[in-house]
Parts: structure tokens; sequence; C-alpha cells
């Protein structure tokens, strides 16, 4: 299975490598500031919100296997704003080939349960490279739980959260918020510092489009990549992560859905 923090290729070989990623710093240890802990631990839990985010995957059919040799399809990380509205990163919806006119079968994931959904895309948000895709379900997905958005900037420091299917499997992140991207790079982007105790990577392949959450549980960006560096060594090679206190997440701010949350 291939996947990537891009949406993710599946691959019928099962193996997995990044399609699209930024360098990053060397990881230097494995410490944890008590503090970013700390503010963490106030946040709402994201396990509670395990119905509101789901990994969406859709299966190539013979002639998008045949342009595409070695995979099967896209996964992806998507979240509902209602029962038949959900988003994710718009290149997952580019790479599943949605389009505003056409139906297309994904699979949705929702802890254990698996449900087949006919999806378009709806529109496209954001005014950067990196932009929010929203999906429209043909019927209502029953035990969706819509997410609140939160238009305020967030300030630095902020504890954040999130959920995600890296993997297919859900994980859940805790961190902050670094910064507003300024460099042409990231110009717009909302820079995250996101682990799970010493794991940095864990919104990882197939998180794309995952919420990142504020303390009340309104969502404040979505993820959108992953910054690693890979190191060859005689015998392995070894992805890792940005050094601790540097940020390691590039997520799209969900000030780009303004004008659709105001027309809703």
């Amino acid at each position: 299975m291939q996947e990537g923090t891009v949406g993710g290729r599946l691959c019928r070989r099962g193996l997995a490598r990044l399609k699209r990623g930024a360098p990053a710093v060397l990881a230097s240890g494995f410490f944890l500031t008590l503090s970013c802990w700390q503010a963490a631990a106030g946040c709402v839990d994201p396990a509670t919100l395990t119905h509101s985010t789901v990994s969406v995957t859709r299966y190539f059919d013979e002639a998008e296997k045949k342009a595409n040799p070695g995979s099967v399809g896209i996964r992806g990380t998507a979240w509902f704003l209602s029962t038949t509205s959900m988003v994710t990163a718009e290149h997952v919806a580019a790479a599943m080939a949605l389009s505003q006119q056409a139906w297309k079968q994904v699979e949705i994931l929702d802890g254990e349960t698996r449900q087949a959904v006919a999806v378009r895309r709806q529109s496209l948000a954001g005014s950067q490279a990196e932009k929010i895709a929203v999906l429209e379900l043909n019927a209502p997905f029953s035990a969706a739980r819509g997410l609140e958005l939160r238009m305020q900037p967030l300030a630095p420091e902020e504890p954040v959260v999130s959920l995600a299917y890296p993997g297919n499997r859900l994980r859940f992140a805790a961190g902050r918020f670094v910064e507003y991207g300024v460099s042409d790079r990231f110009k717009g982007a909302a820079l995250l510092e996101m682990y799970d105790g010493n794991d940095r990577l864990v919104l990882d392949h197939g998180a794309s489009g995952a919420p990142v959450l504020d303390c009340q549980g309104q969502v404040v960006a979505i993820v959108s990549n992953l910054f690693t560096q890979t190191m060859e060594f005689p015998f392995r090679v070894l992805r890792v992560s940005t050094a601790w206190g540097q940020p390691n997440v590039l997520s799209v701010p969900i000030q780009a859905l303004k004008d659709f949350a105001e027309a809703r």
C-alpha cells in the first residue's frame, strides 16, 4: 500500500513513499517539552470526535490502473461539515480525479465501519498553492458528526490537536501552532509542530486533509504535508522529522473556507 501525506497512492506491493515533501532539519533528539504537553492536556480530547473524521479511499478503474502502474487507488483523510458534505486537502481530491460534474465511488472508513459512498467536488477554497476541497455526498452519512469552524487566527504557541488516518489507522496528535508562513514557498500556510509522544511522524502517509483543532474543538486548519528528510545508510533508508522545537507539519488555515461558511 502506497500512501502519502499528499493523500496516498495505494500500491499492490504494499510499499509506502512520500509523493510530495519538503526539506527538513534532521531531528536532534527525542525530548518533549513539559509545557507543550501541559497546554495540550487542557484541550478537547480528539478521541471524543472520532465520528467527525474518516479515512477516504478511491480505487482506480482499469483505465486508471493502466495510467498509474503499480497503484490501485488514492487514500486521504476527510472530516464532516454535515451529513452530506466533508472537507479534505485539494491535492487529495485532485489525485482522486474528483470533479464537480461526475459522482465517483469512494470507501469511507469510520473507526471499524466501512461504507461505499458516491461523492463529487463541490468547491475549492484558498488563494495559495495549497487549497481546501469541499466534497458533496450523494446520500447522508448517518454517523457523521459535523465540526465547527473557527475564523479567528491562531496565536503563536497556541496548543492544537488533530485526528487522522495515516496508514488507514486512526491516530491522535497534539502540538502547537508555530507561525503563519511568509516565504514564497510557505506563504499563507499555518506551520505546526505536532507529535504523539516521541512520534513526530504521527501525521504521516494518508493524513492529508485531517482537521487541526483548537482547545474548544473548532477546526483551525487542515493537514497538507509533513516535513521530512530521507537519510540513506549502507543497509537502510531512514525518514526523519524536523528537530524538536521546529515546525514539522504544513497546514492550510481554515480561513480559506470563510466565504463558503458564510454562504452556508
